[in-house]
C-alpha cells in the first residue's frame, strides 16, 4: 500500500509538470461539457443538464485513464526508466499500476471543472441527492478504473500502436456506458459488453448518487468487483509480458 501511494503521489507531481498534461486537463473536460449542455438543451430533456455535466465529467476521466494507461510503458521506455522499474523486487503490476492510478487521480480535476463550469457558466443547479453518498462513488469510481488501466496498460503493451487503440475505444466505451446517453436508447447487443465494464458501473453511481434514481452501493460493488478482476488479469499479463520481454531481450525496444 505504500509503494502504491507513494508511487501514485509521484506520477501525479510528474504528470502536473506536463505541458500536454496540463493543456489537455484543462481544455477537453471543459469543451465536452459545453457539448453537453448545449445537446441537453436542445433536447427534449433540459432538466437533466446536471446529469450532462456528470457525463462529460466521467467521459474526461475515461479518457485520462485510456491514454495514460497506453502510454504507461512507452513513456517509461522514453525516459529510460523502465529497465530499473523492472529490475525491481517488486512484482511489475506493483510498479505500473500506481501509473494508472494516477491517470485516473488526475482526471479528478475534469468532475469538478466540468461541475463548476456548468455552475458558474451554464447556471446549473448543483442539486446533489446524496452528497454524502457522492463523496464516496467518485473517489471508488476513480479508483476502479485505476485498476481497469492495468489491464489496459499490460494489453497494451502486446500492440505495436497503443495510440492508435486508444483513439479506437476513447468515445465506444463512454457510449457503452451509458456516460452521456441513456444505455436504453442504444441497441440491445451493446447491452452485455457495457455490462461487463466497470466503467458502465462506475457512471452509474456516480450518477445515482447524483439524480438519486436508484441505490448507489450495489452499482459501486459491482464496479470495484468488475474493477478488481481486471486487476488481477493485468497482473497476470504483465508478469507473463515482462518474463517474454526478459527472454526475449525486448524489453527496452519500442
Amino acid at each position: 500500500m505504500r509503494l502504491v501511494a507513494l508511487g501514485t503521489l509521484l506520477h501525479v507531481k510528474q504528470f502536473s509538470r506536463s505541458q500536454f498534461e496540463i493543456a489537455t486537463a484543462l481544455i477537453i473536460p471543459l469543451v465536452q461539457a459545453t457539448l453537453a449542455v448545449y445537446l441537453f438543451r436542445a433536447g427534449t430533456e433540459p432538466h437533466r443538464m446536471l446529469e450532462a455535466a456528470i457525463g462529460a465529467g466521467m467521459m474526461a476521466v475515461w479518457s485520462s485513464v485510456l491514454f495514460g494507461s497506453g502510454g504507461a510503458i512507452q513513456t517509461q521506455r522514453w525516459q529510460g526508466t523502465l529497465e530499473m522499474l523492472m529490475l525491481s523486487p517488486r512484482p511489475p503490476a506493483l510498479l505500473i499500476f500506481p501509473i494508472t492510478l494516477a491517470t485516473a487521480v488526475t482526471g479528478t480535476y475534469a468532475m469538478v471543472a466540468t461541475l463548476l463550469w456548468g455552475g458558474l457558466v451554464y447556471r446549473i443547479p448543483l442539486d446533489i441527492a446524496h452528497p454524502l453518498a457522492f463523496a464516496v462513488a467518485v473517489p471508488a469510481a476513480i479508483l476502479g478504473l485505476g485498476m481497469f488501466g492495468l489491464l489496459l496498460a499490460s494489453t497494451f503493451v502486446l500492440v505495436p500502436n497503443a495510440n492508435a487503440v486508444n483513439n479506437a475505444l476513447e468515445y465506444p466505451v463512454w457510449l457503452v456506458s451509458g456516460m452521456l446517453v441513456p444505455v436504453t436508447v442504444l441497441p440491445g447487443w451493446t447491452g452485455p459488453i457495457g455490462a461487463a465494464l466497470p466503467t458502465t458501473w462506475a457512471a452509474r453511481a456516480v450518477r445515482e448518487s447524483v439524480t438519486g434514481a436508484g441505490p448507489v452501493w450495489p452499482s459501486l460493488g459491482t464496479c470495484l468487483a468488475i474493477s478488481a478482476v481486471c486487476l488481477v488479469a493485468g497482473a497476470a499479463v504483465m508478469s507473463y509480458v515482462e518474463r517474454r520481454a526478459r527472454a526475449n531481450a525486448t524489453l527496452a525496444l519500442a
